[in-house]
């Protein structure tokens, strides 16, 4: 089973060959001209923008470049499709031979996957078709064409997906360095992740050739995808059962998510009906290795090579999903936090901790984003080193960090100010634990015959008469001797 996928790239301010903004929602027909309608007279220029993306996703993906590529003409002849051809990339692709690492959720049976990609090319899109759930006719989006024109990178991988699980984990793998490089938002329902068009064959066991592939369309989310595939690898298992594997025909097919089933779209053209040649009005696409070098530099650590440094500073394997995907923009901005709080020496766990617990809490009921709050990544540092080092309790810890959260200032003015500083001195904490237990007889007479639970009580009360600053470790240790009555 293969996957081609194809990116609807949101932050190139113009479309692919012309000056046409594109804004998802925008009023119908407000960003058409004569070349993305490809009216006569009209010559196509390539945005730079779009091969700067190409690159960086082909370097992303594990992808030898094509130093020099070139642009085709793809024909066919479709209402959304105003030129009768396509701007697109055929034998010479931007980008080839690459491949993505995937670990599949345990639930699934977990293990590490390595799927191959064959190409990422780049392309013009179309318009947009409604389709009805008969199949029997094909509309234009409300004659609306704004679409035509944006630039799409397209990506084909190899046949080395086993089920719709696979291939939905596969394109939310893709999504990631999508959306962490900023060459699209990736949002599915604004059809920027939206051609995730799957091509399903089944073979019998034994048998080393694949059987007759069928495309499936229409798939608008990574649920759906795993759904229609499964539903797809099932249908075809049944006609080779039942011994009518002839019905299997290459075809494109829609997947219906009221009916949970396909059902036939049109028949699948061969390269040949495309009628390929290349672009005449378009130069050869050539890249100089400055260009590759300074992209590839500029590169920041991709999510999944976070992922697997995260993992080795022991972080709950929730924490390092959250931290290391970078799949929104508020996600990204806690993550710089959290790196910027380890390049002030923080213990990357406790960092983690107190960033998902804590702090999490604190903008979810303030309806804040990291950057809203008063904290520094240097603060919480120097809040966690101060727990670490017994210079305050983690109970005194949690008071200044919302404090500093809210207020801002330092942690150590804080501490000076407020005479946070933990008792750690032996004599000074047994006599706070000798005064508990002298205004305690009747629960210290419990204590001694059996009710061993009320060792809290005590330890809390003489937190109380600290106003928490005795640590606890000293408190426990004292106090667990002076409760036997041993002196």
């Amino acid at each position: 089973m293969s996957d081609t996928s194809e990116l609807w790239s949101r932050t190139t301010l113009t479309k692919a060959f012309c000056s046409c903004p594109y804004v998802y929602g925008s009023r119908p027909n407000t960003t058409i001209c004569p070349v993305c309608m490809g009216h006569p007279g009209t010559l196509p220029v390539l945005n730079s923008k779009v091969v700067e993306f190409a690159v960086k996703l082909g370097l992303a993906l594990n992808c030898g470049l094509s130093m020099t590529s070139k642009f085709d003409r793809k024909h066919y002849f479709y209402p959304d499709l105003p030129k009768g051809y396509q701007i697109s990339q055929f034998d010479i692709p931007i980008a080839t031979k690459g491949f993505i690492d995937l670990d599949l959720p345990i639930e699934f049976g977990g293990g590490h996957r390595r799927f191959g990609i064959t190409r990422v090319h780049m392309e013009e899109d179309a318009g947009k078709l409604l389709h009805s759930e008969t199949g029997s006719y094909s509309q234009v989006d409300f004659f609306d064409l704004n679409r035509v024109g944006v630039p799409l990178l397209e990506i084909a991988s190899k046949p080395d997906m086993r089920s719709g699980l696979e291939v939905a984990e596969y394109a939310a793998e893709i999504q990631r360095p999508v959306r962490y490089l900023g060459i699209s938002n990736g949002n599915m329902q604004e059809g920027s992740l939206i051609r995730c068009d799957v091509n399903v064959s089944v073979r019998p066991i034994g048998q080393s050739k694949f059987g007759t592939k069928k495309e499936i369309k229409n798939m608008n989310s990574f649920s759906a995808m795993n759904r229609a595939i499964d539903y797809a690898i099932s249908r075809q298992v049944l006609l080779h059962s039942q011994g009518q594997s002839d019905q299997i025909v290459q075809e494109t097919r829609l997947w219906e998510e009221g009916a949970q089933k396909t059902f036939t779209m049109r028949k699948k053209q061969g390269l040949a009906d495309y009628r390929y040649f290349s672009e005449p009005d378009l130069p050869e696409v050539v890249l100089t290795k400055e260009f590759v070098d300074k992209l590839c530099q500029g590169l920041p650590e991709l999510p999944k090579a976070k992922h697997r440094r995260y993992e080795k500073m022991s972080l709950a394997m929730q924490d390092v999903l959250f931290l290391a995907n970078d799949n929104h923009v508020k996600i990204a901005k806690i993550s710089g936090y959290f790196r910027d709080t380890l390049k002030n020496g923080a213990d990357p766990k406790l960092a983690a901790n107190w960033i998902m617990g804590d702090i999490s809490t604190f903008l979810k009921n303030d309806r804040l984003s990291i950057t809203e709050i008063k904290l520094t990544p240097f603060e919480l540092s120097e809040l966690i080193a101060s727990i670490k080092n017994g210079t305050i309790s983690g109970k005194i810890g949690k008071e200044i960090l919302f404090e500093l959260l809210s207020k801002g200032g330092t942690v150590q003015s804080l501490i000076e100010e407020k005479d946070l500083v933990q008792i750690v001195d032996p004599a000074t904490i047994e006599a706070l634990v000798d005064k508990v237990l002298a205004a305690n007889p009747k629960q210290l007479e419990q204590y001694r015959a059996g009710k061993t639970r009320l060792q809290g009580f005590f330890a809390g009360q003489v937190m109380k008469e600290s106003k928490g600053k005795a640590n606890p470790l000293v408190l426990n240790k004292i106090l667990g001797v002076k409760l036997k009555g041993e002196s």
